[in-house]
């Protein structure tokens, strides 16, 4: 498999993300449903951003794990919150750890949305190739 970054400026760097990744001779594509902060009973988390998004991120790295690919072969990410400032400005550097330890380059938005299931107030969605 073949990646390669398209990035026509660098102030993108500094947010964690790229403008688009092009594969090319991938053996398979994973597309994953939103992971939010689901514990392991089914439980919906009713706890600050934060914490949910840590436990996200750590579903996330699960089932791609689960399924045989590396997170570092991320090349689409989704994000769902219910604030896209609290995201900003209380989780954002728990993401950007969460990209820079796997050293993921990936295409990226985030959405601000009316709501998501139960208490959850962020999800993310992935779309990994090998």
């Amino acid at each position: 498999m073949e990646k390669r970054i398209i990035n026509p400026w660098t102030w993108q760097e500094q947010l964690s993300y790229v403008q688009a990744v092009e594969v090319k001779n991938a053996e398979s594509t994973l597309y994953i449903s939103g992971q939010a902060a689901v514990h392991t009973d089914g439980k919906s988390s009713n706890a600050d951003m934060r914490t949910q998004l840590g436990l996200a991120i750590q579903n996330l790295e699960t089932v791609i794990s689960e399924a045989g690919y590396e997170c570092s072969n991320i090349v689409r990410l989704a994000i769902y919150t219910t604030s896209s400032d609290e995201f900003i400005n209380s989780c954002f550097d728990l993401f950007q750890d969460f990209v820079r330890k796997h050293g993921i380059k990936s295409a990226l938005t985030l959405l601000q949305v009316v709501g998501l299931n139960e208490t959850l107030n962020v999800e993310i969605e992935s779309t990994v190739v090998k």
